[in-house]
């Protein structure tokens, strides 16, 4: 039973956290402050990469050098297009 109460009070305060990180965010979204995670690459390095890819004369991990980017970085970039 005293497991039982801890696991609800545990419940509760995780309910708490998600109210409060949901109304800050709400709040900074207003301010015009929520961005999120920034991309890797500029708009200008991802059509050059694109630009490149589409020659023929790169590989992926040739670009993912070259960008010093991850492979998957990179996918990524080329699915966009």
């Amino acid at each position: 039973m005293f497991f039982n109460i801890l696991a609800t009070f545990a419940e509760f305060e995780v309910d708490l956290l998600r109210a409060r990180t949901k109304e800050g965010m709400a709040v900074a979204k207003a301010k015009g402050r929520l961005r999120g995670k920034q991309p890797k690459l500029s708009a200008k390095q991802q059509r050059e990469l694109v630009r490149m890819y589409r020659t023929g004369e790169y590989t992926i991990a040739d670009l993912a050098e070259v960008f010093t980017v991850s492979r998957t970085t990179i996918y990524r970039t080329l699915q966009r297009e």
